[in-house]
């Protein structure tokens, strides 16, 4: 589903999981999710989809829609391509993405 999508890369120490990361790269809320993963030294991929040629954009949004049943608002991030989380919201994404537990 991924393979075609432009995604930067960042290492880091916290590798147990696969983070994709979608943004906004206007989204101050974006900014904010990917700077907890850097200080949190997660590794992770991401892209601004606004970014993106137009059709690309909405061919996504629509597979993540369907693949997730979640309505797609940035950040969006998909963690081990099992689940999504939507928006930044801190204590969630410390539950989701830096617990050391698979789920």
């Amino acid at each position: 589903m991924y393979q075609d999508i432009p995604f930067d890369f960042e290492d880091g120490e916290v590798d147990n999981k696969e983070i994709s990361v979608f943004a906004l790269s206007t989204c101050g809320f974006c900014r904010r999710g990917i700077q907890f993963l850097r200080n949190n030294k997660v590794k992770f991929r991401y892209v601004y989809i606004d970014k993106m040629p137009y059709e690309e954009k909405q061919q996504l949004k629509k597979q993540l829609q369907e693949k997730f049943q979640k309505r797609v608002a940035f950040p969006f991030v998909v963690v081990n391509d099992e689940e999504a989380l939507v928006g930044f919201i801190q204590r969630q994404w410390e539950e989701k993405i830096l617990s050391h537990k698979d789920s």
